[in-house]
C-alpha cells in the first residue's frame, strides 16, 4: 500500500532503480522472505539486497508491517470522515494517529478534513465510538462513519504499481517459500491476548528476527516461529509494504466516493479495482457505497482517469473527489513516528511494512 515519505522529493529526480524496484516487488510477495533468497531471484548477492533494504529503510521510503486481516478475526472497518477548521483538524489528526485502533489517517480538501479508518469489534458503530472517545476538539464541525463492507483493492491486495518489476518466474520463485493460507486449516476467529505482544512488534517491524520477537514477547524462538506460522497459515496476519509513492512518480493522490446502481456495484468495483491509478477499492454504507484512493503523476493525469477510464464505466451515478493533503499514518496500527520504530533492531532480512 501507499505510505508516506520522510522527506519530499521533487517527481522527476530519478530515486529508485531496477534492483530497487524489484526489491519493493519481492517484498510485496513475501515481506519476510530472507534476503539470500531475494538475492537468488534477483540475481545479484545478498550483501546488495540488505544494503539496498537498508537504505530505502533508513529513508523512511519504505517499510514492511505485519498487519491482521479483520476478515478473518471478526473485526469491522469504518470509514471516518471529520471536518474541522484547519488548526483544529491538525490537533484533532495527531490525536488521532497515536489511536491503537486507527489505520490511514489523512488530512484532506485543503486540510480541513480528516479520513481514517477505525477499527472496531464487531457490533461496535463506529461513529458513536468516535463520538465518546473523540478529544472535545473546537472547530469539529462534522463526522461520519460508514462500515467497509468488501475490500476489492487493498490489504491482502496490494497496490500494482509497486508490484511489477518481477516477471512470473521469479515471482513464481518467490512464493515457493512463502507461508500462505491453508484452506484446510479453519481459521482462528478472534486474536487472543498470547497473539497480541507478538503482533505489537510485527505491527512495528514486519522484519523483526525471531530473537528479537522472541524478546519483545518473552517466548522462546522456536515458539515464535510456531506461533507466527500459525497466524500466517490461519489468515490471522499478512505483510504488507508502505512505500513511499514519490519514489513512483506520485504526486496526486485523491480519495473518491461514488455513488453506483446497487445492481452494478459489484461489476464497477471490480472494474475499477483493475485500474493501475487506483490504490484501493472497497463498497461500504452511507450516503455513497463505493470508496476508492486514486494515486496518480499529476493533476492532469488525474483528470485523464476520470474523464476517460472512470467517465466510461456505466452504472456510476456521481462522484465527489477530496485531495489528500498528507498521510499522517499508514496501514500499521503503529505510526512511523512512534519512537519505538525507529529504535527496533533490523534483522538482515526483508520485510515490507505490515504487521
Amino acid at each position: 500500500m501507499l505510505g508516506l515519505p520522510r522527506a519530499r522529493q521533487r517527481p522527476h529526480v530519478k530515486l529508485l532503480d531496477d534492483v530497487d524496484r524489484a526489491l519493493i516487488h519481492a517484498l510485496r510477495i513475501d515481506g519476510r522472505a530472507p534476503f539470500s533468497r531475494i538475492a537468488e531471484v534477483l540475481r545479484v548477492s545478498a550483501q546488495t539486497v540488505a544494503r539496498r533494504y537498508a537504505r530505502l529503510r533508513a529513508k523512511r521510503w519504505l517499510r514492511v508491517v505485519g498487519i491482521t486481516d479483520p476478515y478473518r478475526t471478526g473485526q469491522s472497518q469504518w470509514m471516518v470522515r471529520i471536518t474541522a477548521t484547519a488548526q483544529g483538524a491538525q490537533n484533532l489528526a495527531q490525536s488521532l494517529v497515536r489511536r491503537t485502533d486507527t489505520a490511514w489517517v489523512r488530512l484532506a480538501s485543503g486540510g480541513t478534513e480528516i479520513v481514517l479508518i477505525l477499527l472496531t469489534s464487531v457490533g461496535v458503530d463506529g461513529d458513536s465510538l468516535l463520538l465518546r472517545d473523540i478529544p472535545r476538539t473546537a472547530g469539529i464541525s462534522s463526522v461520519s462513519a460508514n462500515c467497509l463492507l468488501h475490500t476489492y483493492l487493498g490489504g491482502r491486495t496490494g497496490w500494482g504499481k509497486s508490484g511489477c518489476a518481477l516477471d512470473d518466474r521469479q515471482q513464481a520463485m518467490l512464493r515457493q517459500g512463502r507461508v500462505d493460507v491453508t484452506v484446510h486449516r479453519p481459521a482462528r476467529q478472534l486474536v487472543t491476548e498470547l497473539d497480541n505482544a507478538l503482533l505489537a512488534a510485527l505491527q512495528r517491524d514486519g522484519r523483526a528476527s525471531h530473537a528479537e520477537l522472541a524478546a519483545a514477547t518473552g517466548w522462546s524462538a522456536a515458539t515464535v516461529a510456531r506461533w507466527l506460522a500459525d497466524l500466517q497459515a490461519s489468515g490471522v496476519i499478512f505483510f504488507d509494504v508502505e512505500v513511499d509513492p514519490v519514489l513512483f512518480g506520485i504526486t496526486t493522490q485523491t480519495l473518491l466516493w461514488a455513488s453506483v446502481a446497487p445492481a452494478h456495484l459489484d461489476r464497477v468495483a471490480r472494474t475499477l479495482a483493475q485500474h493501475e491509478e487506483l490504490a484501493f477499492v472497497a463498497t461500504t454504507t452511507g450516503p455513497t457505497n463505493l470508496v476508492a484512493s486514486a494515486a496518480c503523476t499529476s493533476p492532469a493525469a488525474l483528470h485523464h482517469f476520470l474523464t476517460h477510464k472512470l467517465g466510461p464505466v456505466s452504472g456510476i451515478l456521481s462522484v465527489e473527489t477530496a485531495p489528500v493533503l498528507r498521510t499522517l499514518k499508514a496501514a500499521s496500527p503503529v505510526p512511523y513516528t512512534d519512537p519505538a520504530v525507529s529504535g527496533i533492531v533490523r534483522s538482515p532480512r526483508p520485510t515490507l511494512l505490515t504487521g
